[in-house]
């Protein structure tokens, strides 16, 4: 598995497997996605991201999104995970521990020790709690959103 540096031209296969796992993360348009890569701090993938990817900005990000917000009111400084993706077929083989590995890397080198992010608790992702768990995320909170059809819980690892 070699890790690609995602920009525009993967913004269909980003979309792509994006919109396979709308109920773990959030529905996503070209623009959004166009949105999305031109905010991120961290855009990196397998595959030219269709096999998998992750997106993450850190707190200057004008980015209108109720999790972002809530840690951008809590924190002066982090690297929020905005959503990653491994393709069915690509599962168990190690890819979002290297895609995590590789962000952790390079927020340490721009000197941003708090990586964030949010899981769903409604409707559940179990295996993303346990996942996360297991790289030594901590819950610090919990919101519903989007008018309580999702329930969330607010995770951060610190690298240092």
């Amino acid at each position: 598995m070699t890790l690609c540096d995602l920009r525009s031209q993967h913004a269909s296969a980003i979309l792509a497997l994006n919109n396979e796992h709308v109920l773990e993360t959030s529905l996503l348009d070209e623009a959004g996605v166009e949105d999305l890569l031109g905010l991120a701090f961290y855009a990196r993938g397998v595959d030219q991201g269709r096999k998998g990817f992750l997106l993450a900005l850190d707190q200057d990000a004008a980015y209108a999104n109720p999790n972002f917000l809530w840690f951008k009111s809590r924190y002066e400084s982090f690297i929020y995970i905005d959503r990653v993706i491994v393709s069915a077929d690509a599962r168990g083989q190690g890819m979002a521990s290297m895609l995590y590995r590789d962000l952790f890397a390079r927020s340490i080198r721009a000197n941003q020790f708090r990586v964030v992010c949010e899981v769903n608790i409604e409707p559940p992702n179990t295996a993303s709690q346990a996942f996360h768990a297991a790289l030594g995320f901590e819950v610090i909170g919990e919101a519903s959103i989007y008018g309580g059809k999702k329930t969330v819980c607010y995770l951060e690892k610190r690298l240092k």
